[in-house]
């Protein structure tokens, strides 16, 4: 009768041979499983070789753009920006970032009121505002739209994201792609003048605030946005993500709970120092 070996087991049994200081085998050419083994564990400390880019079909090839450059070239664009349709039109004309070129549609800036006490900034748009060209307009926005509504937000509020194209996949924006965008962002905050800030989600509060807690560490606290100038400060609160609720409905209460207390502090006479 054969039996079958089992690799695995060999393999296992060689190693602990090794381990034991077992210097000879059985075999037609002595083997050094010491030094073997120690390869091994050298191969398996280095890091692997990045994959090279896959060109498919109609797709150029993205390679890494020169972040800095961008971002130079975002704060030349925006700048010169006198009003939210030339910003439009600018995002739109821009180059810079690399998400444009990884299967977006079109550029994604902003809906809402152009001179709103309050500005809402997401993370990135999503399949629905990839086709719509309009931020928060599939099932999050409207989740979105009916707690603003219901806290007495509802045409008061110039909704936007930290970044215009929609990531491939509908993933997180790296802080790369939120850096390049951010001259944009920052110049339609000083377009619009709102009095506060509500940061959707952890990518953007983490990119607006320059921290790094968690969402349910920040969410429903005040902190202030300083512009890189130094020129604009507003108080901002981050909340979570329509989307997270629609995910976890058991944490509305506690996205409710940020509204109402953004709501209130919004609503005061003069807004407190």
């Amino acid at each position: 009768m054969s039996l079958a070996v089992d690799q695995r087991a060999v393999e296992s049994l060689l190693a602990f041979w090794a381990d034991a200081g077992v210097e000879a085998l059985y075999a037609e050419a002595p083997i050094d499983r010491l030094a073997e083994g120690a390869a091994m564990l050298r191969a398996k400390s280095q890091p692997p070789p990045p994959a090279p880019p896959v060109a498919r079909p109609g797709m150029a090839v993205v390679r890494s753009p020169d972040i800095a450059s961008a971002v130079a070239a975002a704060k030349a664009a925006a700048a010169v920006c006198n009003d939210l349709e030339s910003l439009a039109a600018a995002i739109a004309a821009f180059e810079g970032c690399p998400l444009k070129h990884q299967g977006a549609k079109q550029a994604v800036f902003s809906r809402g009121v152009g001179d709103a006490p309050l500005m809402i900034i997401g993370e990135g748009p999503g399949a629905d505002e990839d086709a719509q060209g309009q931020p928060f307009v599939g099932r999050a926005g409207k989740l979105l739209d009916r707690m603003l509504k219901a806290a007495g937000l509802e045409g008061r509020v110039f909704i936007t994201n930290t970044v215009f194209w929609r990531p491939p996949g509908n993933r997180t924006p790296t802080p790369q792609e939120q850096a390049v965008c951010a001259p944009f962002v920052e110049r339609a905050i000083a377009l619009v003048k709102p009095r506060m800030l509500l940061l959707a989600g952890g990518a953007s509060a983490k990119a607006m605030l320059k921290r790094d807690e968690g969402i349910l560490t920040m969410r429903g606290r005040w902190f202030e946005w300083v512009s890189e100038d130094q020129s604009l400060e507003l108080p901002a609160m981050p909340t979570l993500h329509p989307a997270f609720l629609l995910r976890t409905p058991a944490q509305k209460k506690k996205a409710w709970q940020d509204l109402l207390t953004l709501t209130e502090r919004l609503d005061r006479p003069h807004r407190p120092h």
